[in-house]
């Protein structure tokens, strides 16, 4: 019954938050303390982890303490995605932060750009863009991290960066169609969690499985590495969308026509992919920048494990591959937006062309008719007075006429040559090969009573 409700509200609105409530029946340590999704101007969105170093995790109130001992804590904001200003990003960020952080670490938190340094003894990484927020190719992620807990502030929702149980999941039920199947004639029920096909249609459109398969951190460095992992992940998957739509696009312009070239244009698709194929590039550059400065700092660290540090390594490493990818999509779409640009270029040139075909046709006629319009004596078949002139606009007429047949065919003969010419060619080749068949099926006689090889 709980998973169906969980459905339903799927069905009310599939969206990526819904598949996160569906997904975050976490257990509590305290029932009292039950897990609680703050909200600010009702977008905000708060998560308290605290994790007992053994591999359990537990919801915890939003207090922002540290843990002890063994125990350490995990508090993460999640800004809006809308049109918003730094200012008010800045202001949600005091409200859910301070007390204890003070204003200097709420600025080196949601301040645009790469930064990685130690603020008030805590170290405080961010990969910032610049761009608008409401846009799906700008990304913010900064984390504050001490020995005993650690602070994120994301735009957006981050995929996979969570943690829930898979056994309290819509994604662990026995799925079953909403349509019942037919066997032998007879309808038969199918048992398991009814899964609407709309709802299916958006989990299959998920990169990841979620929060239900990641690994819960057994210590800080892990958790670390867990951010950065998915920051790079949630880079991977809008790389491979890209890929996608661009492969789609490329298979539509080939089969396409003029109508649907003629929007491309119109809509400027390709400058404005290649536009945010640059901020992509920015946003990747700001993590080449920041995430081997992380590694440096927390190697000097006791509580940083080394294999963690190896970690950061490798994902350093995926983020350049995927720098390189990026480059090879945006040459994808220039070579694309190079290829419409010589599609509309040809067609103005072959829209210039019919214009000045009819401006040399009609040129000689003009001529003739402003000849004959001017008013002036001598002019012939220009007395309207005399009955022996009346043959004057026919007499015009067939000059015009003549005129033009002969521009016509002044237009035609190339054309009429170069077919007639490359007609005598096929002929002429025809009769070669012709006389080369009869010669070669001589040949074979004479070889057999020469009894020899056949010189070529």
């Amino acid at each position: 019954m709980m998973q169906q409700q969980q459905q339903d509200r799927i069905g009310d609105e599939v969206d990526e938050t819904d598949l996160e409530s569906l997904t975050s029946s976490v257990p509590s340590r305290d029932s009292s303390h039950r897990f609680r999704s703050h909200q600010y101007s009702g977008m905000v969105r708060q998560r308290a982890y605290i994790f007992d170093g053994d591999g359990k995790y537990y919801n915890k109130e939003w207090d922002l303490a540290e843990g002890t001992g063994k125990e350490f804590c995990w508090y993460h904001v999640e800004l809006p995605k809308g049109n918003q200003k730094l200012s008010q990003s800045a202001q949600h960020l005091i409200d859910a932060l301070c007390p204890p952080l003070k204003l200097q670490d709420i600025l080196s938190l949601v301040s645009n750009g790469p930064f990685c340094g130690h603020v008030d003894g805590a170290l405080v990484f961010r990969v910032n863009s610049p761009g608008p927020a409401s846009s799906n190719f700008t990304f913010k992620i900064a984390a504050r991290i001490t020995e005993n807990s650690v602070i994120t502030v994301s735009l957006g929702r981050v995929p996979r960066l969570g943690f829930s149980p898979m056994g309290q999941s819509l994604l662990s039920e026995v799925p079953s169609v909403d349509s019942p199947s037919y066997y032998r004639g007879e309808q038969k029920e199918r048992s398991g969690i009814v899964i609407e096909e709309h709802v299916l249609e958006f989990l299959l459109t998920m990169n990841h499985s979620e929060e239900a398969d990641n690994p819960v951190p057994s210590s800080v460095s892990n958790l670390v590495v867990h951010i950065i992992d998915t920051h790079v992940d949630q880079l991977q998957d809008v790389v491979t969308k890209l890929e996608i739509e661009l492969d789609a696009v490329e298979l539509e312009m080939d089969r396409g026509g003029f109508a649907m070239k003629k929007q491309m244009l119109d809509d400027r698709r390709f400058p404005k992919l290649h536009l945010n194929l640059q901020r992509l590039l920015q946003v990747i550059a700001h993590g080449e920048q920041v995430f081997p400065r992380v590694k440096e700092k927390c190697s000097t660290k006791p509580w940083f494990l080394a294999e963690d540090i190896n970690s950061l390594e490798e994902l350093i490493g995926r983020l350049r591959r995927l720098k390189e990818n990026v480059g090879f999509i945006a040459n994808r779409v220039t070579a694309i937006q190079a290829g419409l640009d010589s599609w509309q270029a040809e067609q103005i040139n072959r829209k210039l062309y019919y214009l000045s075909f009819l401006s040399i046709i009609f040129l000689p006629l003009s001529i003739i008719t402003g000849v004959f319009g001017m008013n002036v004596g001598g002019v012939p078949w220009t007395g309207q007075d005399k009955p022996e002139l009346g043959d004057g606009f026919r007499n015009v007429m067939y000059i015009c006429l003549i005129m033009l047949v002969l521009v016509l065919s002044c237009f035609g003969f190339p054309a009429l040559y170069s077919r007639i010419a490359s007609c005598w060619r096929v002929r002429d080749m025809k009769r070669s090969w012709s006389l080369n068949r009869r010669s070669f099926q001589k040949r074979p006689n004479i070889v057999q009573e020469r009894r020899g090889y056949l010189r070529l």
